[in-house]
């Protein structure tokens, strides 16, 4: 009796301290592993810094905690001036997974060859990452990740938005740089999806803010980033990449399916400037035979018929294309992040698909792979959930003039160099408008020597694809290889 009333004494004594634990992100922690990985045949070590640094307010308070992970290469004599990829998805609201756990980094997730979930899953390495070149930070931004704030009455309008993300993550950033004694090195920004908008606006807000100046922005399947377009242009930059979608399912006719995808594509960006623009802007005002003869070639570039291009008046929406290619063809329906992707609806009829067939799939091979990859590999273990996709909404879309920032970063900047990776078969940002971005980032031409851009087989995360995983890896490679200044070199014009 007298064991069985202390047993409870303890049990109520214990009892507040339980109650007391709550699931919180620390908001300063580090893990660090190593490992080892193959490029080019040559094996080296690095170093992995996974964990959290605070985001301070005005005061010095900090309100919110991101998750990062960190690699370095370790054999190498000067890590100080050693270049520093800073990498960014987007959404806004994905996390910093995709390009940390399938492009960039010394591991990648087990996917077949074509980017499709098998099992089991797991990891494996990354013999094309670009860590033999540059160490990279993955950043996961408020809500994303394990990322969290901390303070609970902390207005969300500080983290969510075009102008609030890139304020805050500014300041992040020169803490990161500050801590890792990366001042010296040359520095890239890379971008996923809504992340270039991000990347984009952080160029110049590093650069006016904190004077911090960068070497490269890489733009990843770009938003349009604030460039100006509209009524006749929005509606014709469609067809190019409904013609690439088109080739890849067969649907095109048998002179262009025999052509390579790059030798037919030029043919239609040259239709859609110098023709469907001019047509579409003449508006109901087009004469019937025009408008006939303009609806015939984008039936032969984009695999729909005439009848169902002139019943939208020649301005075809994207989710209706997605729905709309194979409904004689299967009653398949295509992914909007790559065509390359089917999906299948409950009915064939309808203007847009009932879901996203490429990213359900990405979902699928990914979520198991980073959770398993944090706390098994990197050690990183807590109990706050890892947002795939986190809660940032309403988010403030509003003054988005990144485009025209990146362009005063670049004037500002003379070593600052730009490129553009993007798939052919990127529905929601397509490989033609983000052409239309960097033609018009820049009016005066006179920078258009530090802009490139490089496409590739595949859609949004063209380095699913295996082949241009190796590509991509080594395009961003060569680009920082280039745009390194040679010793001596000063930064004017």
């Amino acid at each position: 009796m007298r064991k069985l009333f202390i047993l409870l004494l303890a049990v109520i004594i214990a009892a507040p301290s339980f109650a007391q634990k709550v699931r919180k992100l620390q908001q300063d922690s580090t893990i660090v592993t190593t490992g080892e990985v193959t490029v080019k045949g040559k094996r080296f070590p690095y170093m992995v810094t996974t964990g959290t640094q605070p985001v301070w307010d005005e005061d010095g308070k900090a309100i919110a905690a991101l998750e990062f992970t960190y690699y370095e290469r370790t054999d190498v004599t000067n890590r100080a001036t050693r270049p520093l990829v800073i990498s960014f998805n987007g959404g806004p609201g994905s996390a910093s997974v995709w390009m940390h756990i399938a492009y960039t980094g010394p591991r990648i997730l087990e996917i077949d060859n074509e980017g499709y979930p098998v099992m089991p899953y797991g990891i494996r390495e990354n013999p094309n990452t670009i860590l033999d070149v540059a160490d990279i930070v993955y950043v996961n931004p408020v809500n994303t990740g394990y990322s969290r704030i901390l303070v609970k009455d902390t207005p969300k309008e500080k983290f969510f938005g075009v102008t609030a993300d890139i304020k805050y993550l500014a300041e992040w950033l020169t803490n990161f740089v500050t801590r890792k004694n990366k001042w010296t090195a040359p520095k890239y920004l890379i971008g996923e999806s809504y992340g270039t908008t991000r990347v984009a606006g952080l160029a110049l807000e590093l650069q006016n803010a904190h004077w911090m100046y960068l070497n490269g922005v890489v733009l990843l399947s770009p938003t349009d980033l604030g460039i100006e377009r509209g009524g006749p242009v929005d509606a014709a930059l469609n067809l190019p990449y409904f013609a690439a979608a088109a080739w890849y399912h067969k649907m095109l006719p048998a002179d262009l399916q025999q052509k390579d995808l790059t030798d037919m594509l030029p043919e239609v960006e040259q239709f859609t400037l110098n023709e469907l623009i001019p047509g579409l802007a003449q508006g109901g005002f087009i004469s019937e035979a025009k408008r006939k003869e303009l609806a015939a070639k984008m039936a032969r570039y984009s695999g729909m018929s005439e009848k169902v291009i002139l019943q939208h008046n020649l301005d075809v929406p994207a989710q209706f294309f997605w729905k709309e290619l194979l409904r004689e063809k299967g009653g398949y329906t295509i992914g909007r992040l790559d065509s390359r992707y089917k999906g299948i609806d409950m009915k064939e009829a309808g203007v847009q698909p009932d879901y996203a067939a490429e990213l359900t799939s990405w979902l699928h091979s990914f979520t198991p792979a980073i959770n398993y990859y944090l706390r098994e590999v990197l050690k990183y273990k807590t109990d706050i959930k890892y947002n795939m996709f986190g809660p940032v909404n309403p988010w403030d879309r509003s003054n988005d003039n990144t485009g025209r920032n990146l362009r005063l970063a670049m004037a500002e900047n003379p070593y600052l160099h730009v490129m553009f990776q993007c798939g052919y078969y990127d529905g929601a940002t397509q490989y033609f408008n983000a052409k239309y971005t960097m033609w018009n980032i820049d009016p005066s031409g006179k920078m258009k020597d530090r802009f490139s851009f490089k496409g590739y087989r595949s859609g949004h995360m063209m380095y699913l694809r295996a082949e241009d995983l190796v590509t991509a890896n080594e395009d961003f490679r060569e680009f920082i290889l280039r745009t390194i200044p040679k010793k001596g070199q000063p930064a004017k014009y």
